[in-house]
């Protein structure tokens, strides 16, 4: 549903005369004496307007704009209904042109979630809906800790989403090429001329795209050998922790001749991720912040497990022992070495994580403000013989979804989530739960399949 169209250009027009309107300040110490060495600064005072809307729970909002009416685009990203107004600052360039609201229902899944949730005895679950990059259902149900019953899921709360970081990285590859600071085709030796001497010969031609592909040689298991061991126990950042990763790895033999084969591995994504965050000179955590996360107002995400130690203000990981569901104490030791983060450490909300589907549901359709169509369809795009896999991606074909697919799923080992994205519907779905085991069955990737296939049958007829 749209609303009214309204211009805020004959506001800005009444208040352009008071633009650039030069004033001099100087700050004074409480006896009346100007501070030392403080000149006076001219302050410009700019016209703004202001739109205000107000909100109902249960809908999704968005403001579009458009400067000649005939196309629009969002102006702000999708914020859900809580029966206040929402405000919006306006600069008065912006506010000569056009704007209008989209408003869509948002169905409560809770009463689909909840018997899913209690017949796998998982300690909470969550799920989001996504059509037309519209986020049309939300639901979250259970307990952010197994035993606390005073401690309800909600859905404003963090979930750690393992591997579906490797996506992300993959992205963050994309936006960076697109850019100019790096080609997919970029070597280590490239990237690391002062380690490239101290690389075996067959590391140091290993490609940006191999790595974000799980192509790259590294292995899926870096137990043999003391890597994982070595990387839980340092104690630099997580730059010097993936710099301490590629001075061991590539001293020793790849897994495979690099290029050449697919296999799984958070040790090559965390090696893409060292090479973006040289390139740009900012850590990967926070270039991956603001090139990605920022743009796209996911502003819950963050890294490692969310919660505090010692408190339930988030919901805490649990792992599955002998059929007891054991919360795991937030902390350092509760997820992966800060090391590995490009290919699994990231936590935001499900609103959040439904805003990255979206984007890379409409990705594949049209161009975005932050990649092209083409770029979004290379990483849907599995590279030939590699398993299916994409860049961050798995592809697979499904009757329900009238052909292709993508998905990841992504775990630590307490928790579980999982993204399905369906191209020629128009639709993705995301399921989340705060819970996982070592081995199978897998309590969370049993719920998770659950809640997609309910999603499936209740929003694709």
């Amino acid at each position: 549903m749209l609303g009214h169209i309204a211009s805020a250009g004959a506001v800005a027009a009444a208040l352009a005369a008071q633009a650039e309107i030069p004033r001099e300040i100087v700050d004074h110490q409480p006896g009346g004496t100007a501070l030392e060495g403080l000149a006076a600064q001219p302050l410009s005072i700019r016209p703004a307007v202001q739109l205000e809307y107000p909100t109902a729970p249960g809908k999704a909002y968005q403001l579009l704009q458009s400067g000649e009416v005939t196309k629009w685009a969002p102006f702000e990203l999708v914020r859900l209904g809580d029966g206040r107004s929402a405000k919006v600052l306006l600069s008065a360039d912006e506010a000569t042109k056009f704007f209008r609201l989209a408003v869509n229902d948002v169905r409560d899944l809770n009463a689909w979630l909840e018997p899913i949730r209690a017949a796998n005895n998982v300690p909470a679950l969550a799920a989001a809906v996504i059509r037309s990059n519209q986020v049309v259902g939300l639901g979250a149900v259970g307990r952010r800790k197994a035993d606390v019953a005073a401690a309800p899921v909600t859905l404003a709360d963090k979930w750690h989403h393992g591997s579906l970081t490797k996506s992300m990285t993959a992205t963050l590859a994309a936006i960076l090429v697109e850019r100019g600071e790096i080609t997919w085709e970029t070597t280590l030796e490239q990237v690391f001329p002062a380690q490239a001497t101290a690389m075996l010969p067959a590391w140091r031609t290993v490609r940006l795209d191999w790595l974000c592909s799980n192509r790259g040689g590294a292995p899926g298991d870096l137990g043999p050998g003391g890597i994982w061991n070595e990387l839980w126990n340092f104690k630099g950042t997580p730059t010097e922790g993936r710099r301490l990763l590629l001075t061991r790895l590539t001293a020793r033999a790849p897994s495979s001749t690099p290029g050449t084969k697919y296999e799984y591995s958070n040790a090559g994504f965390a090696l893409a991720g060292h090479m973006l965050e040289t390139v740009a000179d900012q850590p990967w955590e926070a270039l991956l912040t603001e090139r990605l996360f920022g743009p796209l107002g996911m502003t819950s995400a963050g890294f490692g497990v969310p919660a505090t130690p010692r408190h339930i203000d988030q919901p805490w990981g649990h792992q599955r022992v002998s059929a007891s569901n054991n919360p795991m104490e937030p902390g350092t030791n509760a997820d992966n070495p800060p090391a590995i983060g490009p290919a699994g450490t990231v936590h935001c909300s499900l609103l959040d994580l439904a805003k990255y589907a979206a984007f890379h549901l409409a990705g594949h359709h049209a161009d975005t403000p932050l990649l092209p169509r083409d770029v979004m369809r290379k990483l849907h795009t599995a590279v030939p013989d590699n398993g299916n896999y994409a860049y961050g991606w798995n592809e697979s074909t499904r009757p329900w979804a009238n052909g292709l697919t993508l998905s990841h799923a992504g775990s630590n080992v307490q928790w579980y989530s999982v993204i399905w994205i369906v191209r020629h519907r128009d639709f993705a779905v995301a399921a989340l739960s705060n819970i996982a085991a070592a081995s199978n069955p897998n309590p969370g990737a049993l719920a998770t399949d659950q809640a997609v296939g309910r999603m499936i049958q209740e929003f694709l007829p």
